[in-house]
């Protein structure tokens, strides 16, 4: 029964917070089946990510600043932009902006909800302990899904070298905001909370500007307008 509880406090925040994201897709939801699909991929690649890890650990060392931006940060962030890439960005349901947020965030928070799964069950977590976790793991992967599917979906719908560099930024940005959270947890150990509030915030700040520009780019959006005149 405990294992039970903990599991469930442990799954609610990135089905509650995928929920949410899914939600605020105003012009052309996509397809339910669609997204779960890519939420379980996120559950997924745990484990390749977790073993190419250790890998690189053994290899590189355990520097921090190498630890947060190139084992943590830029290995997670480059297998989940991978399994966009090849699975999301050319398929016939990625017809709008918005869309590049809503299955990047799915496999982001299908990461972190299995990833903080296996923290609930190993640790036998309190649900205070899984409280902060929805603050802080689950919400952050979140928002670097946001920031990649932005730029996802910026890519898709350019034309030129602007497809280009909207590709790199969407794996690029990602990274150096996960590398700082990781290297803010892993560095301060006083006062953190000074440093990981306000990057949270400016994150979430950063993230809800984006959800807004990409449904104001959807091409429905016409669509639906005119379909009230």
């Amino acid at each position: 029964m405990l294992w039970f509880s903990i599991g469930t406090a442990a799954l609610a925040p990135g089905l509650a917070l995928l929920t949410y994201f899914y939600l605020k897709d105003k012009y052309d939801t996509e397809p339910l089946h669609m997204v779960i699909k890519i939420f379980l991929v996120g559950f997924l690649i745990v484990f390749p990510i977790m073993i190419l890890q250790r890998g690189l650990i053994i290899w590189l060392g355990n520097n921090s600043f190498v630890y947060s931006f190139l084992i943590s940060a830029g290995i997670e962030e480059l297998v989940k932009w991978f399994v966009l890439y090849h699975m999301i960005y050319n398929h016939t349901e990625f017809d709008e902006p918005y869309d590049g947020i809503v299955y990047a965030t799915a496999v982001s928070l299908g990461f972190a909800t299995i990833e903080n799964v296996l923290f609930g069950l190993t640790h036998e977590a309190a649900i205070g302990s899984l409280l902060i976790r929805a603050l802080l793991p689950v919400s952050g992967h979140a928002m670097f899904g946001v920031i990649m599917g932005y730029y996802l979906g910026r890519a898709k719908f350019s034309n030129g070298n602007k497809t280009g560099r909207y590709l790199l930024f969407s794996l690029l940005l990602p990274v150096f905001w996960h590398g700082i959270y990781d290297w803010v947890l892993g560095n301060i150990s006083e006062y953190w909370l000074w440093y990981i509030v306000p990057l949270m915030a400016f994150l979430w700040y950063g993230g809800l500007g984006k959800i807004t520009r990409a449904n104001s780019r959807s091409p429905f959006r016409p669509m639906e307008a005119s379909s009230r005149d």
